[in-house]
């Protein structure tokens, strides 16, 4: 008998198939939200490998001679590798780490920019089992330390001028028992080009989907950076998200992706390099410091269709008049922001002056795109963070963790089960437990869900700066400050600024017999930049006599953070 029901095609929409052409196929209509919304299933097998579901699957089929990877390096010169070079260069790397003992579960840290190198340290990681720590180009010698000792990380990738920083600490560093240095190789590491003369015998180890992958360091409101866990499975939790942003193009062919954050940020590794090779795109990689117009001449160089920029970014890009005009070959589709609120100024930019959707989504390291915009389904609401995406149940909980009415003030929490959802914070399951309320995971931003389902942002629960995107916790400034011999006692809050959104701002009590002046504040903010990173250093610094306590004896920057905004509200007037 003949089953009408067994013959119908399946509606049901996983990330590989978020495209327009796919929706309106599976779903027999034009492609809408609700839709989506309704039929979407992330799709994530028991074994699960994002080195073999990104590059190896692609250099194994029709894609492979394609260009995964474009680098640009400082000197201007390009180089282009195919999916299927990358696929054999990572076997070569990857059997050149378990030389150095490098197995399933092991930690290799990765201290490096953009660039080949970097691309193959992951993939080759990835195939071994081990866990990529990556390490932030802009971090300090201080920041360096304390996630190489916390992480246990037997094994290092770096640029020699970054070990450089760092060599003098290794004694320090325990568990790491090798290091392989991109440049020169002094007597104790070993050269990274030693890669190329080994075997490409390795194949892929088949991890679980739920085993570790990615040990991701980021600043919180207090103490140093904490690890942040996650599995192989996160990058399918990504693919309708980073589909969406980018305006359901990612199953177009010839798309070009490129971001200048670096790939040690959670943006770079997912918005732009594995998500582009995961559906066969290629993907720039640049050392250049950003500036608005050397932006526009890469993207025009090397014809980028899709970029993630942050909402900074963009506002300095925006300040460049006619930019069609001055660079005419631009292949823009879409950009994607996120990490701060955009701007409904920047917006209306990028409709007039790029004739480009700007779509923003919001997350966290621990559990990301959960809300946001795709123009191609719902009109933006300026000022507002977007829909839920599609995959993600997201809820607004008061302190009960019970959801709260549309229109209504609370925190913005996503389900237990959310497919991006880390695995915790590395050795403080303590902390990880604490971000639970039920089945719901708290995010520590405040906001309200109305009645078309558009969350707005209200602010955040605790002391965390987040500036230009990125998160800055406010103890380790305070810590690295007051090992200056000039601060007796320091105090840092994030302050309102219309450009980065915050900056740091620095309160400093002087020890005896200093005396505060220009190139004390100078000398401070250097001291900063050496110990953490040159993001992380207070942008202004305030020399006060005494400081407002809390009722336990503690410093009340919840004073300052008020004076802060008080006195910027004042100066916009």
């Amino acid at each position: 008998m003949h089953n009408e029901e067994n013959t119908r095609p399946s509606r049901t929409i996983t990330g590989d198939r978020v495209n327009l052409a796919d929706i309106e196929e599976r779903l027999g209509a034009p492609a809408s939200y609700d839709g989506l919304r309704e039929h979407f299933r992330v799709a994530v097998p028991e074994s699960y490998n994002m080195a073999a579901d990104t590059v190896l699957r692609q250099a194994a089929g029709p894609r492979a001679q394609a260009v995964a990877l474009v680098c640009e390096r400082e000197d201007g010169s390009v180089t282009r590798h195919s999916f299927a070079e990358l696929a054999e260069e990572s076997a070569r790397l990857a059997t050149l780490l378990r030389r150095h003992g490098i197995g399933r579960g092991d930690i290799v840290a990765c201290y490096l920019g953009q660039g080949l190198e970097a691309a193959l340290t992951y993939l080759a990681a990835f195939r071994l089992g081990a866990v990529v720590a990556p390490l932030s180009q802009l971090y300090g010698p201080e920041t360096v330390l304390h996630a190489l000792t916390d992480c246990g990380a037997s094994l290092l990738v770096a640029d020699a001028a970054l070990w450089a920083r760092i060599a003098g600490l290794r004694a320090q560093c325990p568990d790491l028992r090798s290091v392989l240095l991109v440049g020169d190789a002094p007597d104790g590491t070993v050269s990274f080009d030693d890669y190329r003369a080994m075997p490409a015998e390795w194949p892929w180890v088949r991890t679980r989907a739920d085993e570790p992958a990615l040990l991701l360091y980021t600043s919180g409101s207090t103490g140093l950076p904490k690890g942040i866990l996650h599995a192989h499975r996160i990058l399918p939790g990504y693919l309708a998200s980073v589909s969406l942003f980018y305006e359901l193009q990612m199953g177009d062919p010839d798309r070009v992706l490129w971001t200048p954050s670096d790939w040690s940020w959670v943006a770079g590794i997912f918005n732009v390099m594995l998500t582009g090779w995961y559906f066969g795109h290629t993907v720039v990689a640049s050392r250049m410091r950003f500036d608005p117009e050397g932006a526009f001449a890469l993207m025009q160089r090397h014809g980028v269709t899709h970029c993630f920029l942050t909402p900074t970014a963009l506002k300095r890009m925006a300040a460049i008049p006619d930019p069609k005009a001055r660079w005419q070959d631009l292949a823009l589709r879409a950009i994607g922001t996120g990490g701060e609120p955009l701007p409904s100024a920047v917006l209306e930019w990028g409709d007039a002056a790029l004739g480009v959707p700007i779509n923003e989504f919001y997350g966290l390291t621990e559990v990301n795109h959960l809300i946001g915009n795709c123009r191609r389904l719902y009109p933006i609401r300026p000022g507002s963070m977007g829909r839920a995406y599609p995959g993600h149940e997201i809820a607004v909980i008061d302190e009960q963790g019970d959801p709260v009415p549309d229109g209504e003030v609370g925190e913005i929490a996503a389900r237990d089960d959310d497919p991006t959802l880390f695995l915790g914070y590395w050795k403080q399951p303590e902390r990880t437990a604490a971000m639970k309320s039920g089945r719901w995971v708290r995010t520590g931003d405040f906001g309200s869900r109305d009645a078309d389902g558009y969350f707005w942002y209200r602010g955040r629960n605790d002391d965390l700066i987040k500036s230009a995107g990125y998160r800055i916790g406010p103890a380790e400034v305070e810590d690295a400050l007051v090992r200056h011999d000039a601060v007796a006692e320091a105090a840092v809050v994030g302050s309102p600024d219309p450009d980065r959104g915050q900056i740091v701002k620095a309160f400093v009590r002087l020890a005896s017999g200093w005396s505060a002046d220009d190139a004390l504040i100078g000398d401070l903010q250097a001291h900063v930049k050496r110990s953490l990173a040159v993001y992380k250093y207070p942008r202004e610094i305030e020399f006060v006599d005494e400081f407002a306590l809390t009722t336990t004896g503690k410093i009340d920057r919840k004073v300052l953070r008020q004076r802060e905004v008080a006195r910027k509200t004042a100066e916009s007037r």
